[in-house]
């Protein structure tokens, strides 16, 4: 990468982050997307100073031959257009060459979805898994709190142990870009939160008395992270699905945030309610969801609408034609 390349890239990650509050995740995505298209610019003998329009849209036709998603080719178009709207105001390009190019959009697909018994078989499961009494509370808490809360799986392994502290009614959640958000907890997180925070407390203790640092989050870890990390989860999520009987390709992290929002919808919570605890900035993008509640009216309309029933449309029409 060329100085002048890794420079514009470089500034606009730390505006991203000091202006935007860029979590770390995003802006190491916008950061390879933005090194394919320069990669791909290089072989063109350009760069981000001298390409065009033409460049950037046979840009997105490159990344559509080579069968990247329409969800993938849309975020590279929107760090590209960032950089250069980044650019533009900085001084670095008298105009912004992607400005109107309209992106390929994304395919609304419906989220995986676990039924309320497959929830129930890993919840048992992780109440029964680890090589102790500690892996077993600690499992336990994990998968009650995701269940419960709808949380991002870099939310929950990253959960700093105060926000736990107070009300336990309700859990204090950081997520994109540091906004911060209450979810309320069920009674079965709340036991489970309480057995940890119990035992976490005992850790504690022990490590005052042999003058250890106390870690800081509600999950810790020996690794560099200081907590457990999203992959060790990943995988002990799918170790609970094995052991359930529920199929593995079927369970991730974000396959419990799904089951969250969509069994909260199916038992008739409000949408908004919903958005606001899964975080979502737009509710636009919670409205994935609502595949639920569209099957959900459709059964009461066929079940319960009496024209939807094939003898009330029968006899209502022998009675209308007796009466002639």
């Amino acid at each position: 990468m060329q100085t002048a390349t890794f420079h514009w890239i470089s500034s606009f990650l730390e505006a991203q982050a000091a202006e935007l509050g860029a979590a770390t995740n995003t802006q190491l995505a916008y950061g390879r997307d933005l090194k394919d298209f320069d990669g791909y610019l290089a072989r063109k003998n350009s760069d981000f100073a001298a390409a065009g329009k033409a460049e950037v849209e046979d840009y997105l036709v490159y990344c559509d031959a080579q069968g990247l998603a329409k969800s993938t080719r849309a975020r590279r178009l929107s760090a590209i257009k960032q950089l250069y709207r980044f650019a533009f105001e900085e001084g670095l390009r008298s105009d912004n060459p992607a400005i109107q190019i309209a992106g390929p959009g994304q395919d609304k697909r419906l989220p995986k979805v676990l039924s309320v018994e497959e929830v129930d078989r890993l919840l048992d499961v992780a109440r029964h898994s680890g090589r102790n009494d500690s892996d077993r509370i600690r499992n336990t808490c994990l998968m009650e709190l995701l269940y419960a809360t709808g949380m991002r799986v870099s939310e929950l392994v990253s959960l700093p142990i105060s926000a736990t502290r107070g009300d336990p009614r309700l859990l204090l959640i950081s997520g994109k870009g540091g906004k911060e958000r209450m979810v309320p907890l069920s009674p079965p997180a709340r036991t489970a939160l309480t057995a940890w925070l119990d035992l976490r407390d005992v850790q504690d203790d022990a490590a005052r008395s042999k003058k250890q640092p106390l870690s800081r989050f509600l999950f810790p870890s020996r690794g560099k992270s200081g907590h457990l990390t999203r992959h060790r989860f990943y995988l002990l999520i799918k170790e609970f699905a094995v052991a359930g009987g529920v199929a593995p390709d079927k369970v991730t992290p974000h396959t419990l945030r799904h089951a969250f929002a969509t069994h909260l919808l199916a038992g008739g919570a409000d949408l908004r309610a919903i958005q606001t605890m899964l975080g979502h900035a737009d509710v636009a993008t919670t409205e994935i969801y609502t595949h639920v509640l569209e099957e959900r009216l459709s059964e009461l309309v066929l079940d319960h609408h009496p024209l939807a029933k094939e003898g009330t449309r029968k006899s209502k029409g022998k009675t209308s034609s007796d009466g002639q």
